[in-house]
Protein backbone atom coordinates (compact mmCIF):
# COMPACT_ATOMS: atom_id res chain seq x y z
CA UNK A 1 0.00 0.00 0.00
CA UNK A 2 1.26 3.50 -0.78
CA UNK A 3 0.09 6.92 0.29
CA UNK A 4 -1.74 7.46 -3.03
CA UNK A 5 -4.22 4.72 -2.10
CA UNK A 6 -5.26 6.75 0.95
CA UNK A 7 -5.26 10.11 -0.81
CA UNK A 8 -9.04 10.31 -1.39
CA UNK A 9 -10.34 9.00 1.93
CA UNK A 10 -11.75 12.49 2.51
CA UNK A 11 -14.06 14.42 0.17
CA UNK A 12 -13.03 14.31 -3.49
CA UNK A 13 -14.37 15.57 -6.82
CA UNK A 14 -16.49 12.42 -7.15
CA UNK A 15 -18.28 13.38 -3.94
CA UNK A 16 -18.70 17.06 -4.79
CA UNK A 17 -19.92 16.44 -8.36
CA UNK A 18 -22.51 13.76 -7.58
CA UNK A 19 -25.83 14.66 -9.23
CA UNK A 20 -27.84 11.48 -8.80
CA UNK A 21 -27.55 7.79 -9.58
CA UNK A 22 -28.45 5.48 -12.47
CA UNK A 23 -28.95 1.86 -11.46
CA UNK A 24 -27.49 0.49 -14.71
CA UNK A 25 -24.38 2.64 -14.42
CA UNK A 26 -23.61 1.36 -10.91
CA UNK A 27 -24.54 -2.22 -11.81
CA UNK A 28 -22.29 -2.20 -14.87
CA UNK A 29 -19.40 -0.77 -12.84
CA UNK A 30 -19.46 -3.48 -10.16
CA UNK A 31 -19.77 -6.31 -12.70
CA UNK A 32 -17.00 -4.91 -14.95
CA UNK A 33 -13.96 -6.50 -13.29
CA UNK A 34 -14.84 -9.60 -11.21
CA UNK A 35 -12.06 -11.38 -9.34
CA UNK A 36 -13.27 -14.60 -10.97
CA UNK A 37 -14.54 -14.17 -14.55
CA UNK A 38 -16.82 -17.17 -13.98
CA UNK A 39 -17.27 -18.12 -10.35
CA UNK A 40 -16.15 -21.63 -9.52
CA UNK A 41 -14.75 -22.38 -12.98
CA UNK A 42 -11.88 -24.90 -13.11
CA UNK A 43 -8.62 -23.17 -12.27
CA UNK A 44 -10.28 -20.06 -10.84
CA UNK A 45 -8.24 -18.68 -7.93
CA UNK A 46 -9.83 -18.48 -4.48
CA UNK A 47 -10.95 -15.10 -3.25
CA UNK A 48 -8.12 -13.19 -1.61
CA UNK A 49 -8.59 -11.71 1.85
CA UNK A 50 -7.54 -8.06 1.93
CA UNK A 51 -5.90 -7.28 5.29
CA UNK A 52 -7.32 -4.68 7.66
CA UNK A 53 -4.51 -3.44 9.90
CA UNK A 54 -4.15 -1.12 12.88
CA UNK A 55 -1.33 0.71 11.10
CA UNK A 56 -3.55 1.58 8.17
CA UNK A 57 -6.50 2.88 10.18
CA UNK A 58 -4.13 4.97 12.33
CA UNK A 59 -2.37 6.54 9.34
CA UNK A 60 -2.03 10.29 9.76
CA UNK A 61 -3.14 10.49 13.40
CA UNK A 62 0.34 11.05 14.81
CA UNK A 63 1.82 12.87 11.81
CA UNK A 64 1.78 16.64 12.04
CA UNK A 65 -0.18 18.37 9.27
CA UNK A 66 -1.71 15.19 7.86
CA UNK A 67 -5.35 14.17 8.41
CA UNK A 68 -6.25 10.99 10.23
CA UNK A 69 -7.43 8.88 7.30
CA UNK A 70 -10.04 6.96 9.29
CA UNK A 71 -11.66 10.15 10.60
CA UNK A 72 -11.57 11.66 7.11
CA UNK A 73 -13.29 8.56 5.74
CA UNK A 74 -15.95 8.63 8.48
CA UNK A 75 -16.74 12.27 7.78
CA UNK A 76 -16.82 11.66 4.04
CA UNK A 77 -19.40 8.85 4.30
CA UNK A 78 -21.68 11.25 6.17
CA UNK A 79 -21.20 14.15 3.74
CA UNK A 80 -21.10 12.36 0.39
CA UNK A 81 -23.97 10.67 -1.44
CA UNK A 82 -21.74 9.60 -4.32
CA UNK A 83 -22.34 6.06 -5.56
CA UNK A 84 -19.05 5.62 -7.45
CA UNK A 85 -15.72 7.13 -6.32
CA UNK A 86 -13.29 6.54 -9.18
CA UNK A 87 -10.54 8.89 -8.01
CA UNK A 88 -8.13 10.71 -10.33
CA UNK A 89 -6.54 7.47 -11.60
CA UNK A 90 -9.79 5.51 -12.02
CA UNK A 91 -8.72 2.96 -9.42
CA UNK A 92 -10.96 4.11 -6.61
CA UNK A 93 -10.01 4.25 -2.95
CA UNK A 94 -8.88 2.03 -0.09
CA UNK A 95 -11.59 0.66 2.19
CA UNK A 96 -10.18 0.82 5.69
CA UNK A 97 -12.50 -1.56 7.58
CA UNK A 98 -14.89 -3.49 5.31
CA UNK A 99 -12.34 -4.39 2.66
CA UNK A 100 -13.72 -7.84 1.71
CA UNK A 101 -17.18 -8.03 0.16
CA UNK A 102 -19.57 -9.25 -2.48
CA UNK A 103 -22.10 -7.06 -4.29
CA UNK A 104 -25.69 -8.03 -5.05
CA UNK A 105 -28.52 -6.65 -7.18
CA UNK A 106 -32.20 -7.29 -6.72
CA UNK A 107 -35.51 -5.91 -5.50
CA UNK A 108 -36.81 -4.29 -2.29
CA UNK A 109 -40.49 -5.07 -1.60
CA UNK A 110 -42.81 -4.14 1.26
CA UNK A 111 -45.64 -6.67 1.27
CA UNK A 112 -47.43 -5.95 4.58
CA UNK A 113 -49.41 -3.04 5.94
CA UNK A 114 -47.19 -0.76 8.04
CA UNK A 115 -47.59 2.54 9.88
CA UNK A 116 -44.61 3.91 7.97
CA UNK A 117 -44.11 6.17 4.94
CA UNK A 118 -42.09 6.19 1.73
CA UNK A 119 -40.58 2.87 0.72
CA UNK A 120 -41.59 1.30 4.03
CA UNK A 121 -45.21 1.57 2.88
CA UNK A 122 -47.07 -1.52 1.64
CA UNK A 123 -46.75 -1.98 -2.11
CA UNK A 124 -43.38 -0.24 -2.38
CA UNK A 125 -41.00 -1.91 -4.83
CA UNK A 126 -37.59 -0.64 -5.82
CA UNK A 127 -34.33 -1.89 -7.26
CA UNK A 128 -31.48 -2.51 -4.83
CA UNK A 129 -27.72 -2.54 -5.06
CA UNK A 130 -26.16 -3.96 -1.89
CA UNK A 131 -22.71 -4.79 -0.58
CA UNK A 132 -22.36 -7.73 1.84
CA UNK A 133 -19.06 -7.55 3.70
CA UNK A 134 -17.17 -8.51 6.81
CA UNK A 135 -15.26 -6.42 9.27
CA UNK A 136 -12.42 -6.84 9.27
CA UNK A 137 -10.05 -9.40 7.62
CA UNK A 138 -11.74 -12.70 8.54
CA UNK A 139 -14.15 -13.98 5.86
CA UNK A 140 -14.48 -17.70 6.68
CA UNK A 141 -17.18 -19.45 8.65
CA UNK A 142 -16.00 -21.10 11.83
CA UNK A 143 -14.21 -17.89 12.85
CA UNK A 144 -15.36 -14.78 14.69
CA UNK A 145 -16.36 -12.14 12.16
CA UNK A 146 -18.88 -9.31 11.82
CA UNK A 147 -21.01 -9.67 8.72
CA UNK A 148 -22.69 -6.57 7.33
CA UNK A 149 -25.01 -5.47 4.56
CA UNK A 150 -25.35 -1.92 3.24
CA UNK A 151 -27.58 -1.00 0.34
CA UNK A 152 -29.18 1.61 -1.88
CA UNK A 153 -32.90 1.43 -2.70
CA UNK A 154 -33.87 3.08 -6.01
CA UNK A 155 -37.39 4.54 -6.47
CA UNK A 156 -37.92 2.56 -9.70
CA UNK A 157 -38.28 -1.00 -10.95
CA UNK A 158 -36.76 -0.16 -14.37
CA UNK A 159 -33.10 -1.26 -14.40
CA UNK A 160 -32.46 0.83 -17.53
CA UNK A 161 -33.96 4.11 -16.30
CA UNK A 162 -32.19 7.10 -17.85
CA UNK A 163 -32.95 9.81 -15.29
CA UNK A 164 -30.62 10.36 -12.37
CA UNK A 165 -32.28 9.39 -9.10
CA UNK A 166 -31.50 9.95 -5.44
CA UNK A 167 -31.65 6.46 -3.86
CA UNK A 168 -32.04 5.84 -0.13
CA UNK A 169 -29.50 3.94 1.91
CA UNK A 170 -29.52 1.42 4.74
CA UNK A 171 -26.68 0.03 6.88
CA UNK A 172 -26.95 -3.20 8.89
CA UNK A 173 -24.43 -5.36 10.72
CA UNK A 174 -23.93 -8.16 13.22
CA UNK A 175 -22.31 -7.43 16.59
CA UNK A 176 -19.61 -4.91 15.70
CA UNK A 177 -17.13 -6.86 17.79
CA UNK A 178 -17.95 -10.06 15.90
CA UNK A 179 -20.13 -13.16 16.13
CA UNK A 180 -19.67 -16.88 15.52
CA UNK A 181 -22.57 -17.55 13.14
CA UNK A 182 -21.74 -20.64 11.09
CA UNK A 183 -23.61 -19.55 7.95
CA UNK A 184 -25.17 -16.43 6.47
CA UNK A 185 -28.53 -18.12 7.17
CA UNK A 186 -27.90 -17.65 10.90
CA UNK A 187 -26.70 -14.03 10.73
CA UNK A 188 -28.99 -11.28 12.03
CA UNK A 189 -28.09 -7.92 10.51
CA UNK A 190 -29.44 -4.84 12.34
CA UNK A 191 -29.22 -1.09 11.94
CA UNK A 192 -28.57 -1.03 15.71
CA UNK A 193 -26.17 -3.91 16.42
CA UNK A 194 -24.59 -4.91 19.71
CA UNK A 195 -20.92 -4.12 20.33
CA UNK A 196 -18.75 -6.66 22.17
CA UNK A 197 -15.28 -5.19 21.84
CA UNK A 198 -13.32 -8.05 23.45
CA UNK A 199 -14.48 -10.52 20.77
CA UNK A 200 -12.23 -8.82 18.23
CA UNK A 201 -9.10 -10.55 19.58
CA UNK A 202 -5.95 -9.07 18.03
CA UNK A 203 -8.18 -6.59 16.22
CA UNK A 204 -9.16 -5.02 19.55
CA UNK A 205 -7.03 -1.84 18.99
CA UNK A 206 -8.48 -1.37 15.50
CA UNK A 207 -12.03 -1.56 16.84
CA UNK A 208 -11.26 0.95 19.60
CA UNK A 209 -9.69 3.35 17.08
CA UNK A 210 -12.77 2.97 14.87
CA UNK A 211 -15.03 3.83 17.80
CA UNK A 212 -13.05 7.00 18.53
CA UNK A 213 -13.19 8.13 14.89
CA UNK A 214 -16.90 7.40 14.52
CA UNK A 215 -17.71 9.22 17.75
CA UNK A 216 -15.77 12.29 16.61
CA UNK A 217 -17.55 12.26 13.26
CA UNK A 218 -21.08 11.53 14.47
CA UNK A 219 -23.27 11.83 17.56
CA UNK A 220 -24.46 8.21 17.64
CA UNK A 221 -21.80 5.97 16.06
CA UNK A 222 -23.42 2.53 16.43
CA UNK A 223 -26.97 3.15 15.14
CA UNK A 224 -27.73 3.97 11.51
CA UNK A 225 -31.23 5.38 11.17
CA UNK A 226 -33.36 4.31 8.20
CA UNK A 227 -35.38 7.50 7.68
CA UNK A 228 -34.00 7.90 4.14
CA UNK A 229 -36.07 4.90 3.04
CA UNK A 230 -39.14 6.31 4.81
CA UNK A 231 -38.65 9.54 2.84
CA UNK A 232 -38.01 7.89 -0.54
CA UNK A 233 -40.82 8.85 -2.92
CA UNK A 234 -42.56 10.76 -0.13
CA UNK A 235 -44.96 13.39 -1.54
CA UNK A 236 -44.19 16.99 -0.59
CA UNK A 237 -45.81 17.95 2.67
CA UNK A 238 -46.42 14.39 3.86
CA UNK A 239 -44.76 13.69 7.23
CA UNK A 240 -41.97 11.15 7.64
CA UNK A 241 -42.94 8.01 9.53
CA UNK A 242 -39.86 5.86 9.89
CA UNK A 243 -39.31 2.70 11.89
CA UNK A 244 -36.69 3.06 14.58
CA UNK A 245 -35.10 -0.34 14.05
CA UNK A 246 -34.70 -2.69 11.10
CA UNK A 247 -33.19 -6.14 10.79
CA UNK A 248 -32.45 -8.42 7.84
CA UNK A 249 -32.45 -12.22 8.08
CA UNK A 250 -32.25 -14.91 5.44
CA UNK A 251 -35.71 -16.44 4.94
CA UNK A 252 -36.15 -19.90 6.56
CA UNK A 253 -36.76 -21.68 3.25
CA UNK A 254 -33.37 -20.60 1.85
CA UNK A 255 -31.03 -23.64 1.73
CA UNK A 256 -27.84 -23.80 3.80
CA UNK A 257 -24.67 -24.11 1.73
CA UNK A 258 -22.41 -26.85 3.16
CA UNK A 259 -18.64 -26.60 3.58
CA UNK A 260 -15.96 -26.18 6.24
CA UNK A 261 -14.23 -22.79 6.57
CA UNK A 262 -16.29 -21.51 3.63
CA UNK A 263 -15.72 -17.90 2.59
CA UNK A 264 -18.98 -15.94 2.84
CA UNK A 265 -18.46 -14.73 -0.74
CA UNK A 266 -18.46 -18.33 -1.99
CA UNK A 267 -21.47 -19.03 0.20
CA UNK A 268 -23.48 -16.20 -1.34
CA UNK A 269 -22.41 -17.06 -4.89
CA UNK A 270 -23.49 -20.67 -4.31
CA UNK A 271 -26.95 -19.48 -3.24
CA UNK A 272 -27.48 -17.94 -6.70
CA UNK A 273 -25.14 -19.76 -9.15
CA UNK A 274 -23.86 -23.19 -10.02
CA UNK A 275 -20.07 -23.42 -10.13
CA UNK A 276 -18.69 -22.78 -13.60
CA UNK A 277 -21.99 -21.38 -14.93
CA UNK A 278 -22.32 -17.58 -15.28
CA UNK A 279 -26.14 -17.67 -15.47
CA UNK A 280 -28.08 -17.20 -12.20
CA UNK A 281 -30.04 -20.30 -11.22
CA UNK A 282 -31.70 -19.23 -7.98
CA UNK A 283 -32.33 -16.19 -5.78
CA UNK A 284 -31.22 -15.21 -2.28
CA UNK A 285 -33.97 -13.67 -0.16
CA UNK A 286 -33.81 -11.75 3.11
CA UNK A 287 -36.77 -10.93 5.33
CA UNK A 288 -37.19 -7.23 6.23
CA UNK A 289 -38.35 -6.78 9.81
CA UNK A 290 -39.02 -3.60 11.79
CA UNK A 291 -39.86 -2.51 15.31
CA UNK A 292 -40.08 0.71 17.29
CA UNK A 293 -39.45 -1.00 20.61
CA UNK A 294 -35.84 -1.22 21.73
CA UNK A 295 -33.40 0.02 24.35
CA UNK A 296 -29.64 0.20 24.79
CA UNK A 297 -27.84 -1.23 27.82
CA UNK A 298 -24.26 -0.32 28.71
CA UNK A 299 -24.18 2.57 26.25
CA UNK A 300 -20.65 3.47 25.19
CA UNK A 301 -19.09 0.58 27.11
CA UNK A 302 -16.97 -2.32 25.85
CA UNK A 303 -20.14 -4.45 25.95
CA UNK A 304 -23.05 -2.42 24.58
CA UNK A 305 -26.27 -4.42 24.33
CA UNK A 306 -29.63 -3.74 22.71
CA UNK A 307 -32.91 -5.37 23.61
CA UNK A 308 -35.90 -5.38 21.24
CA UNK A 309 -39.55 -6.36 21.32
CA UNK A 310 -42.17 -7.10 18.66
CA UNK A 311 -40.14 -7.53 15.51
CA UNK A 312 -42.56 -7.73 12.59
CA UNK A 313 -41.87 -8.97 9.05
CA UNK A 314 -42.93 -6.27 6.57
CA UNK A 315 -41.29 -7.34 3.31
CA UNK A 316 -38.36 -8.94 1.56
CA UNK A 317 -35.10 -8.27 -0.24
CA UNK A 318 -34.64 -10.64 -3.17
CA UNK A 319 -31.27 -10.81 -4.93
CA UNK A 320 -30.89 -12.41 -8.36
CA UNK A 321 -27.26 -11.60 -9.21
CA UNK A 322 -23.97 -11.23 -7.31
CA UNK A 323 -20.32 -10.49 -7.96
CA UNK A 324 -17.09 -10.06 -6.01
CA UNK A 325 -15.09 -7.47 -7.91
CA UNK A 326 -12.37 -4.85 -7.73
CA UNK A 327 -14.83 -2.01 -8.34
CA UNK A 328 -17.16 -3.43 -5.71
CA UNK A 329 -14.37 -3.19 -3.16
CA UNK A 330 -12.66 0.03 -4.31
CA UNK A 331 -15.11 2.20 -6.27
CA UNK A 332 -18.65 1.53 -4.99
CA UNK A 333 -19.60 3.91 -2.18
CA UNK A 334 -22.45 4.10 0.32
CA UNK A 335 -23.70 7.15 2.18
CA UNK A 336 -24.27 7.07 5.97
CA UNK A 337 -27.29 9.16 7.04
CA UNK A 338 -26.62 11.78 9.70
CA UNK A 339 -28.14 11.28 13.12
CA UNK A 340 -31.47 12.95 13.90
CA UNK A 341 -32.64 13.50 17.46
CA UNK A 342 -36.13 12.86 16.08
CA UNK A 343 -35.82 10.43 13.19
CA UNK A 344 -39.00 11.83 11.62
CA UNK A 345 -37.97 15.50 11.79
CA UNK A 346 -35.30 16.69 9.32
CA UNK A 347 -34.74 19.87 11.33
CA UNK A 348 -33.22 17.83 14.19
CA UNK A 349 -30.33 16.46 12.13
CA UNK A 350 -26.82 16.88 13.53
CA UNK A 351 -24.37 18.73 11.34
CA UNK A 352 -21.36 16.64 12.32
CA UNK A 353 -18.06 17.75 13.77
Amino acid sequence: MNNDELAIEGLSDDDRNFAGSRFAEVRDAIFANPYQKIWGAPGAPPFERAPVTFGTVMRGLLVGGKPWVLLAAARRTLASKADLRWGPDGKGYRRLLHANAICLTGMWEITEETPYSGYFKKGSRGLVIARYSTCCTETRRGNTRSLSMVGRVYPTTDPEHTERLQPAGFITQQDIGGEDSKTINEAVLRNAPNTTVFRRGLGFPTLLASGVAFKRAETEPTIRQVYEIAELGLPAGEPTRSPEFMQLTVVPEQPVIPGEALDFRDEIMAQIYDRGDPQPKRTLTFRIETTDEGKTLGKGSLKERREFNNWRAVGKLTFNAAVASYNGDHVLHFHHPRWRENRNDPTTVHGGR
